[in-house]
Formats: C-alpha cells, sequence, structure tokens
C-alpha cells in the first residue's frame, strides 16, 4: 500500500470553543470548518500539560512530561530521546518541521548570560535556583557539552546568522524556525524577511506598536505587514516543502506550527479591528469567585483587572477580556487564511486524496472562564480540551465524543503509516476511531504541571496531577490538603466543587484510585529489561 502524506498543523493555545467547527458562533474559521466537515472531529480530546514545551514534547515522543524529561518550558528535549518523526524517517518519509517547535529551551539568553535574560523569572522569585548536589541523577556525554546541543531555538543563535539545523533534528530533516508567540521575528523567519528585502528589527513587538490597549500591555496593533507575518511565513515554506517533496516522489511528514493565537495578542490589521469589542459575549462562569475553590484562584478574584504579568494566570476586568479577545478572534481568523493556503496547495500539487491531516492545538486556554486569563494552575476545561480533526483516506465523517490524548497523535500517525511504535511510548491508536465514531480507545486521560516555584504557597514547586474522564475531572495539588473534583455531567461549567464534600465522596474516591492507576501506567517502561 503506497505510504499518505501526512500533515500535521499546529495552533498554539487554541481552544476547541475558539473555532467555528467547535460551536464559536463569532469567529470566523471556514477552512477549518470546511477540513472538519470532511473528517471526524474529536469534541473531548486533551492535552496532556497546558504548556508549550511539556505539551509538544509528550506529543513528539508519545511519553507524559514525567517520563521524557521536558516536565516545564525551560527543559529542551533530550537530545538522545526517540520520536515517532525518526521513526517515519526511518521509513523513506520525508520529515520537516516549519514554525514553532519548542522542544528545545527558547528563551533568550547566551551562555556567558545565564539567569541574565530580560525577564529574570529568579530574581522575581517566580523560579527557586536547582537545589545543591555533587552532580545530576542523569548526565550523558550531550549533556556535559552544555550549550552546544540545546542552542538551536535561542535567538541569540539565529541572531548571530542564518543557522543550519542538524540533519536529524528530533528525527526532522528540514527545519525552519520561528521562535516568538507574539509577532517579533525570529529564528529563520527573521532571515526570511530580510532575503525579502523587509527589516526584522523595525517591525512586531509593543515598542514598534501602531497601538498599544494600556490597561494590559500584551495586547497591540502590530505594524507588521501581513506578507512578513509569522502565518505568511510559515505557509509559503511548508508550501515549498511539499513542492520539494512531490518533486523528489517521496511521502512526506509535515508539521506546519503556528505561534497563534497564544498571547501576548499582537495582530496586523484588518484583523486588528475585524472584531467588535463589544459583541465578544461573555462567558457564564466570569464572574466567579472561587469561593469553594482553592484559594489562589480566590486570592486573584479577589485582584481582578490587576497584576497581568508575563505569562501567568491572572483575573481580568471586562475590558481586558473583551480586548484581548477580539484580538485573539483576529489572529485565529488570520491563522485560519493560512491554513487555507495548505489545503489548496495540496489540490493544485493533486495529492489531497492521499494526505493525511491533522489539526491540533498544544494546550488551550483560560479564555475569561470563571473571570481568569491564559493557563497557569488552573485545570478548568478550556486549557485542556483542545481542538482535534483528522481528515483524509480511509477516515469517516463526523464528530465523537471519546476520550482522546495528544499522546495519542504519535501513535495514530504510525498505524496509518504501517510503523511500528517504540518502546516506552504511552498513547494509543485512534485509528479504530477513526473508522467508527462510536468506538473508544480510552477511558482517560492523565494531565501533568510542573514548575519550580512555590506558586500555591504550599511549601513546595508546583506540581499538579489531573485526571479527566467520561463525566468527572480531578486535580490534585502537591502540598495542598484541597483539591477539585467537579462532575461533568451534572456541571459541565466546573461551578461546584465537589472535593471533601459528602454529596461527592463516592465520586471522589472513584477518582482518586484511578488517577494512582493511571499514574502508575504511565511509569517510564522504555528501559526494557533484556
Amino acid at each position: 500500500m503506497t505510504q499518505p502524506n501526512i500533515l500535521l498543523i499546529m495552533a498554539d493555545q487554541l481552544r476547541l470553543d475558539r473555532t467555528g467547527f467547535g460551536g464559536n458562533p463569532i469567529v470566523k474559521t471556514p477552512n477549518l470548518d470546511a477540513l472538519a466537515a470532511r473528517g471526524q472531529v474529536f469534541t473531548r480530546a486533551y492535552c496532556n500539560s497546558p504548556s508549550c514545551g511539556p505539551s509538544r514534547n509528550s506529543l513528539m515522543t508519545g511519553r507524559m512530561p514525567s517520563a521524557n524529561g521536558s516536565w516545564t518550558n525551560a527543559l529542551s528535549l533530550d537530545w538522545d530521546s526517540n520520536t515517532f518523526v525518526r521513526v517515519l524517517r526511518q521509513n523513506g518519509y520525508r520529515t520537516g518541521l516549519i514554525g514553532k517547535s519548542h522542544l528545545q529551551d527558547c528563551i533568550d539568553r547566551r551562555p556567558s548570560q545565564s539567569g541574565k535574560n530580560k525577564l529574570d523569572l529568579t530574581k522575581l522569585g517566580l523560579i527557586r535556583r536547582p537545589p545543591q548536589g555533587e552532580g545530576r541523577a542523569k548526565a550523558g556525554p550531550y549533556v556535559e557539552a552544555g550549550q552546544e546541543w540545546d542552542k538551536y531555538e535561542r535567538h541569540w543563535f539565529h541572531k548571530e546568522g542564518k543557522v543550519t539545523m542538524p540533519e536529524d533534528y528530533y528525527g526532522f530533516d528540514t527545519v525552519e524556525l520561528t521562535l516568538n508567540h507574539d509577532d517579533i521575528p525570529a529564528g529563520h523567519h527573521y532571515h526570511w524577511i530580510k532575503e525579502k528585502g523587509g527589516d526584522p528589527e523595525q517591525i512586531g513587538g509593543s515598542d514598534n506598536a501602531l497601538e498599544t490597549f494600556e490597561p494590559w500591555g500584551q495586547v497591540w496593533k502590530s505594524n507588521t505587514p501581513l506578507e512578513y507575518y509569522t502565518t505568511t511565513f510559515i505557509s509559503e515554506r511548508s508550501m515549498a516543502f511539499m513542492d520539494e517533496a512531490v518533486a523528489e516522489k517521496q511521502p512526506f511528514f509535515l508539521t506546519a506550527s503556528y505561534p497563534d493565537p497564544h498571547h501576548p495578542f499582537g495582530v496586523p490589521e484588518p484583523y486588528y479591528s475585524l472584531y467588535n469589542r463589544d459583541e465578544i459575549p461573555i462567558p457564564e462562569t466570569f464572574q466567579n469567585q472561587h469561593e469553594d475553590g482553592m484559594p489562589h484562584l480566590a486570592k486573584l478574584a479577589s485582584e481582578r483587572g490587576k497584576n497581568a504579568m508575563g505569562p501567568f494566570t491572572f483575573s481580568a476586568s471586562l475590558d481586558q477580556y473583551r480586548e484581548a479577545t477580539a484580538v485573539e478572534y483576529g489572529s485565529i481568523t488570520l491563522l485560519d487564511e493560512g491554513i487555507g493556503r495548505l489545503m489548496s496547495h495540496l489540490e493544485t500539487l493533486g495529492i489531497a486524496d492521499n494526505t493525511l491531516i491533522i489539526f491540533c492545538a498544544d494546550h488551550g486556554d483560560l479564555g475569561g472562564d470563571h473571570g481568569l486569563m491564559l493557563k497557569f494552575a488552573a485545570h478548568y476545561q478550556g486549557v485542556l480540551n483542545i481542538p482535534l480533526v483528522i481528515a483524509g483516506p480511509n477516515v469517516s465523517q463526523g464528530q465523537t465524543d471519546s476520550l482522546a490524548s495528544l499522546l495519542d497523535v504519535g501513535q495514530t500517525i504510525l498505524d496509518v503509516a504501517n510503523c511500528q511504535p517504540y518502546i516506552g511510548m504511552q498513547g494509543r491508536s485512534l485509528v479504530p476511531i477513526l473508522e467508527d465514531h462510536q468506538a473508544t480507545v480510552r477511558d482517560s486521560v492523565l494531565i501533568e504541571e510542573s514548575y519550580q516555584a512555590d506558586f500555591l504557597n504550599a511549601g513546595k514547586d508546583l506540581c499538579l496531577r489531573t485526571l479527566v474522564t467520561e463525566d468527572a475531572r480531578l486535580t490534585m495539588f502537591h502540598g495542598l490538603e484541597d483539591g477539585e473534583l467537579y462532575d461533568l455531567g451534572a456541571d459541565p461549567l466546573e461551578t461546584n466543587n465537589l472535593y471533601n464534600k459528602p454529596e461527592g465522596q463516592t465520586l471522589q474516591n472513584k477518582m482518586m484510585a484511578k488517577l494512582i492507576q493511571e499514574m502508575m501506567a504511565h511509569r517510564d517502561l522504555s528501559r526494557y529489561p533484556i
């Protein structure tokens, strides 16, 4: 059987309900809606960590953050980690990554300036210094080499000149990167603009913005011309990759990874003004004071409109929420148009019928639910429930409520490509559901979140473990006696925390036992005894 081409399209920090096919009545996503109409839509797909790096590395390896070692954004995926992409490459696929990677730490600090990056979280007290000791529990040649192996996604490295990537970058043989979430050019995108005659130093970012929203400095009208914007770069270079693979008559696997709609929210016109702020709907839970929820969220609710710092969760004012969401909607529509170009190009090349297309996001966003913005230490559905659409050969059309995990994407791709998974992968192939939307392959999804800081004032570094089942969500917080338990069938908006309440005791016991079982099931088995 001819191996199909495989196109994985990724968005960054996109909720399922920020798409037309996901039920949003306002945001315009006609190309994604058309893709969803001819494929299988997973309404209950979940990320395995609500942070970019851990989530993406879980997808790549098919292993939980606690298993693959990349449990926070500033931890690069180990250089010797196996990935499903490498398996495809070994089985004859041409493999490409265009856009955002975050397989490695991308904080902009030079080796000689460790700890002196623009946002020094250690000085802010948000990250503690590593514990003192006589070495690491895990060491090897690539670890001892220091910055040499994990510099490929650092801004400074790309500023020194156009970077030639390794011939096997975690399985990718072609890699062209954009490194920022916002509209500031970086990576190969930076040099692409220069080659087109533009000046990447004069565009993008709040300093160059045409307008900045004062109540929250992470929202602005970008001065970046559309022909230089990240979406244009990724779409054009992705099409060029397809052209080369088709010319060589080689099956391809391509990840087209767009950094939108992740904050900061900076997008050019006409998308900045595309949506009327007054028409942005207010979430039903926007005024939640978290009186029976977690103490750190109740504290945020008492400070509504304040402390909107960096990438961390905060409680938004109505103006902050509406302004940011309107601009976010604009960036999603621009993203949709870029994806539409990829769909049209498949048709032009005559390979649409032999290409499996997967659309997903690495994680979601609180998006105003419960009065909160962004994502951090709050595992509401908007953060965890991601869009996942699979379309292509032998995929039935429709919608499924069967549970799915980002861990399952790699297993599914290998299954479709007729390749064997490797020992230690923890996902499950979704092919049975692609053939029959009523099929199931799992009864729960495990989610991990870890950070080297005591955000909860629990005397412990942040550590959350969440289990989502067909009808419930349980979240445990390391160092705290309180937790979260929601009956999703009776309480889909997650407003009645049943944890340690008499009426929730039976469900709590069941979910606690299941969480323990799933944590044991996801232990690292990659070191297989001979």
